[in-house]
């Protein structure tokens, strides 16, 4: 089935922009307009925007142990969860100025799990709640060399107490099941993975390039 959507970029009026709040993160107020499904223009609406960049994430799985490698910290937006605010999370970093998003990848793997990376396999790119916040993910699959298992990491200066997990493929995967996920980025990789895990094993086990 071929679909594309009706309409694009052009079809939107910005008619005020303002930075109404810079902190940590930042937020916009924006009055536009936009090409309505009838044929016209809608009446202005206004907006508030949270920018707070755009983001990579990266999901660390080793074929030969089958296992992946998943961080455990304290997340301060889910402090209204009855279970806890501590999440089970893959890797994940901002995109600053000028940077790939590799080198992000990269990056945040060693300071958040000591962990490198062989292959950058891409599973998706979207925007987790783009009715409210401008931030893009792109999520990544990364074929683990080593990594500080069992290690506490982060970088203190950015308040991060990080700690670093191995779990087996099987044992993940009954956590998807289980619906004990909570976080956007780790259940969209999750989610790719239980289709894609063994097709991506046997790749890179037998040294062919993974094929999504």
């Amino acid at each position: 089935m071929s679909f594309s959507l009706r309409f694009g970029p052009t079809d939107v009026r910005t008619l005020e922009n303002s930075k109404v709040f810079d902190g940590y993160f930042g937020v916009h107020k924006l009055t536009i307009q936009h090409r309505s499904f009838a044929g016209d223009w809608s009446a202005p609406v206004t907006r508030e925007v949270f920018e707070r960049g755009d983001a990579v994430g990266v999901l660390p799985y080793d074929p030969e142990t089958d296992s992946l490698i998943l961080i455990e910290q304290f997340r301060a937006g889910s402090l209204r969860d009855s279970h806890s605010p501590w999440m089970l999370e893959l890797i994940a970093g901002i995109v600053e100025p000028g940077e790939s998003d590799e080198t992000v990848a990269r990056r945040e793997a060693q300071e958040e799990a000591g962990c490198e990376f062989g292959e950058l396999v891409p599973i998706a790119s979207y925007y987790p709640s783009a009715g409210a916040c401008s931030e893009h993910v792109r999520l990544f699959c990364g074929r683990v060399l080593n990594a500080a298992v069992g290690e506490i990491r982060g970088v203190a200066e950015e308040g991060e107490d990080i700690l670093v997990h191995r779990i087996s493929r099987e044992d993940v995967l009954e956590v998807l099941a289980r619906d004990q996920l909570n976080n956007g980025h780790t259940l969209v990789a999750m989610q790719w993975f239980a289709l894609h895990g063994e097709r991506l094993r046997d790749a890179w086990l037998s040294g062919s390039t993974a094929v999504q």
